[in-house]
């Protein structure tokens, strides 16, 4: 797995949503990659942080949208 196909299946990985072979080569890549490590923790830290604001500080609209675009997103 490469850098870039870590950054696209993040979400997924998070979210324990990949399959089990996308998963170990996932972990494999991680185990051996500094860059990646701290691409992973940031984006933990980051949904750790945004799960503390308060709920209607965002509209239930808003987050169905948002969380819509993350899953479908893809690098062109």
């Amino acid at each position: 797995m490469t850098c870039r196909e870590l950054v696209e299946l993040v979400t997924e990985y998070l979210e324990g949503a990949l399959a089990p072979h996308e998963h170990a080569r996932f972990e494999e890549h991680v185990t051996t990659c500094p860059s990646c490590q701290a691409h992973i923790d940031q984006m933990r830290r980051t949904i750790a942080v945004l799960g503390r604001l308060p709920e209607e500080l965002l509209p239930e609209s808003a987050e169905h949208d948002l969380l819509e675009a993350f899953r479908g997103w893809r690098p062109s």
